[in-house]
């Protein structure tokens, strides 16, 4: 990560988009009558739409198929667009030629914006140039604050990943932990390793990196469970996504270890599962906020030539920790499928 970038992307200006998203509104947009209207998503649409001309963005993710994760990202996409009178075409593959593939695929139908995640920004670099070229603005989102200026992205949103990483090691050292394993699911996801490396800096312990394969989940737990069986010294165990977590939990049960367990990211049974103790704390990078403001950040490009922090500074949306602190205020948002 280039560090001596971190001032500036660090700066969270949320609401400065939120602001314009408002004052928009105001002048663009036309009352719902007659009752609630809810889009696919069950997201209710009837306090306004857009009255602006129709328009088509593509969002492109890094997703693995199965992860929960990313039906909050696409559930924040689809109420902007619902507002927003967007067509919103919404594809993704874990694999960054093949993702790069699908943005050249929304260059080639001539979308009017696209809003990609970067977890392999060099696979990506000359397809987004290309998008750029033919006149398509682009925003990054989730994955790549330490790039998405490189890359010459219009915005970014979400969070800075050793920043999370960061403060996910102090709070092991407040719980007193000593000996941590930092479950990798995905290798070569330059956020994943940001997360673990932020968390070695801070934590005072000793820190294990485990790759796994996330798409295999029986692997996953096997993988997880010999390495707990290994080293009974072992008394954390950080996992950098909500499915990984659950499926950890049975890893720690399964091998007779008494580490405790927290991670990044959120979903519901998540939520759940901080609820009852299983779970300590998780780190969220609110990710219906990050789809919800990349879609909207390129309707309000479009329509009134706006863009948050100068196109200078990226819009974090995170960390906040959630632990049984705070839980019970996130849960109910988490049973709708927003958090």
């Amino acid at each position: 990560m280039d560090r001596s970038s971190q001032p500036r992307s660090r700066r969270v200006i949320p609401v400065v988009a939120a602001a314009a998203t408002a004052a928009l509104l105001v002048a663009g947009c036309s009352s719902g009558s007659g009752g609630k209207k809810a889009d696919e998503t069950g997201t209710d649409i009837s306090a306004g739409k857009a009255s602006t001309p129709r328009m088509t963005v593509a969002m492109i993710t890094h997703a693995a198929p199965g992860d929960t994760f990313w039906d909050i990202v696409r559930k924040g996409a689809q109420a902007a667009a619902a507002k927003d009178n967007i067509k919103l075409v919404y594809s993704s593959d874990p694999n960054a030629g093949n993702q790069a593939n699908l943005v050249q695929n929304a260059i080639d139908q001539k979308v009017d914006g696209i809003a990609t995640t970067l977890a392999k920004p060099d696979a990506l670099k000359s397809v987004v140039a290309k998008a750029g070229q033919a006149g398509i603005p682009v925003v990054g989102f989730n994955s790549g604050v330490s790039d998405w200026k490189k890359l010459g992205l219009l915005e970014f949103f979400g969070q800075d990943e050793t920043v999370a990483g960061e403060a996910f090691g102090k709070k092991l050292n407040e719980v007193g932990a000593k000996h941590t394993v930092c479950v990798v699911q995905e290798q070569g996801n330059i956020g994943l390793t940001q997360r673990c490396d932020g968390l070695k800096k801070t934590f005072s312990g000793k820190t294990d990196i485990l790759y796994v394969n996330g798409t295999d989940m029986p692997s996953v737990k096997s993988t997880l469970t010999a390495k707990l069986q290994q080293d009974s010294s072992i008394d954390f165990v950080a996992t950098l996504a909500a499915p990984i977590a659950l499926t950890a939990e049975q890893s720690v049960s399964e091998s007779g270890s008494k580490a405790k367990l927290a991670t990044f990211d959120l979903n519901k049974d998540a939520v759940g599962a901080i609820q009852s103790g299983k779970i300590q704390w998780a780190v969220d990078q609110q990710p219906f906020l990050q789809g919800y403001l990349s879609v909207d950040a390129l309707w309000l490009y479009k329509n009134n030539g706006n863009y948050s922090g100068g196109g200078e500074q990226a819009v974090l949306t995170g960390p906040a920790i959630v632990d049984k602190t705070n839980v019970d205020k996130v849960a109910a948002y988490a049973a709708k499928g927003t958090r």
